[in-house]
């Protein structure tokens, strides 16, 4: 069998799968044609230019999930892709306007309080009585006040606040979207007038991290409550790259600040080595329990982007999670069956519409490869240890006899390629991407058309160029 790598018609499908990708990511951006009607709640949501819902596709976990809302992690993602299209000419360079949009719209989330909310009436009122336990309580919505706002992992996407219970706080959104906000500054994809406001949406982002990042909050998967990998590392990256930009801007101070944080924060997430891995979730200091091997954690490090060092796709400890987790969903989906890459899920004990494998898991794990890779073709030092020799091996073949960055380099793409192909197996002819599929049979499940499904694609495939390039 030909490999993946050279194999044509893998490589034209890469190439359909990233164009009906980079066509799809937008269907939920400045969504102003549609309208959610939300009847139990007496809600009515018609959204807003530049707002992002997760999935534009109407559910009321009937049984699609309500993802009609603008979470502040997917529209940081969803955003950041567009980005990389306009970049390389994916998208037309109009296309900047969605991000113009997309910063116009948080700089409007400014203003939103609780109190302005419970000043027009009891949220309750009019509620469906079968509903109303699923609305916040007059306690919770005066708490969101100052910039408690960008604590709320998410609002409507027509600019209020969402009344409805969730998980609260989460502190990812204002790291993940202050990164994004830097790199199109770097990039140029941004107009000079747009540039200031970029700016200035950065700042708070920068001010909400420095302020907030010692508090626990609740993680990536919305489940439980304290300090998770996945937030503490966005986190640091977001601070160390808005240190030199501040710094840029002649503001050494607040520079200064936000590399302290930064270094905190790294310690924090050096600490989450545990036998064997980087566990997503430290044990909360209430008792509640943590989590180990969650693929969280190799998003993590594929969202913070550091170039190299610890939590890094150079980082040996992240390469050993990275295997371990292939080995846990190996053997837990029915569908890994004989495949040379495992289709991943998010943790063990998932159990959401039944815990299946999720595109951005196996995207992810082919994206930590190409971005390896990468890294290997441009020089990078690749370091050998006890703790990532299976991770080598498994790549190679063999058991590493040497650290030949060409040949390391190759092994990697070619296993990307591997978990390429996983997902290409899963996907049906339209290139369209839900959430999951299902782990026995491998049908699609969950919320259709997800924004930050196709995020992922663009950004693995990209990964996948880059390695490609420097070969």
């Amino acid at each position: 069998m030909t490999p993946p790598t050279t194999d044509p018609a893998f490589t034209e499908w890469i190439d359909r799968q990233y164009a009906v990708a980079a066509r799809n990511l937008t269907l939920g951006v400045s969504a102003t044609h549609l309208v959610k009607e939300r009847s139990p709640f007496r809600q009515r949501i018609v959204p807003r230019p530049g707002s992002v819902v997760a999935s534009a596709v109407m559910g009321a976990y009937d049984p699609d999930p309500d993802y009609f809302f603008h979470w502040f992690r997917d529209s940081a993602l969803v955003m950041d892709a567009l980005r990389i299209l306009v970049a390389d000419g994916t998208r037309p360079a109009a296309d900047a306007g969605h991000i113009r949009d997309f910063i116009r719209f948080s700089l409007g989330l400014r203003g939103l309080t609780g109190a302005a909310v419970l000043a027009k009436g009891d949220p309750r009122q009019g509620v469906d009585p079968d509903f109303v336990q699923h609305v916040r309580s007059e306690a919770d919505l005066r708490g969101v006040a100052g910039d408690r706002i960008w604590g709320e992992v998410r609002v409507n996407p027509d600019g209020t606040l969402d009344t409805l219970n969730w998980s609260r706080p989460q502190h990812d959104g204002s790291a993940l979207q202050a990164l994004m906000l830097l790199r199109c500054l770097e990039d140029g994809v941004l107009e000079p007038g747009v540039r200031d406001e970029a700016a200035g949406l950065l700042r708070i982002g920068l001010d909400f991290v420095l302020a907030h990042h010692a508090e626990p909050s609740f993680e990536i998967w919305e489940d439980s409550l304290g300090h998770d990998y996945y937030t503490g590392v966005v986190q640091c990256a977001a601070l160390r790259r808005g240190a030199e930009w501040l710094e840029a801007q002649g503001d050494s101070e607040a520079a200064g600040r936000c590399r302290e944080a930064a270094t905190v924060l790294a310690a924090a997430a050096d600490s989450h080595w545990q036998a064997g891995a980087y566990a997503s979730l430290m044990p909360a200091a209430s008792g509640a329990p943590g989590r180990d091997l969650d693929i969280a954690v190799i998003l993590g490090v594929l969202h913070a982007g550091l170039p190299s060092g610890p939590h890094s796709v150079l980082d040996p400890k992240a390469q050993a999670t990275l295997a371990a987790l292939e080995n846990l969903f190996a053997g837990l989906f029915p569908i890994n069956a004989g495949r040379p890459a495992p289709a991943l899920g998010r943790y063990r004990e998932d159990r959401y519409y039944g815990g299946g494998a999720w595109y951005i898991a196996t995207l992810a794990a082919a994206e930590f490869h190409y971005r390896l890779a990468a890294a290997l073709a441009g020089g990078a030092a690749f370091a050998l240890t006890t703790d990532n020799r299976r991770f080598v091996a498994r790549a190679l073949g063999t058991e590493p006899d040497d650290l030949d960055s060409r040949r390391l380099a190759a092994a990697f793409l070619a296993r990307g390629d591997a978990f390429l192909a996983t997902v290409q197996a899963f996907t049906p002819a339209d290139g369209a991407l839900s959430e999951q599929f299902d782990r026995t049979g491998g049908a699609q499940t969950s919320a259709k058309h997800l924004g930050w499904s196709y995020a992922g694609c663009i950004t693995a495939v990209r990964a996948r160029r880059q390695a490609s390039s420097g070969l």
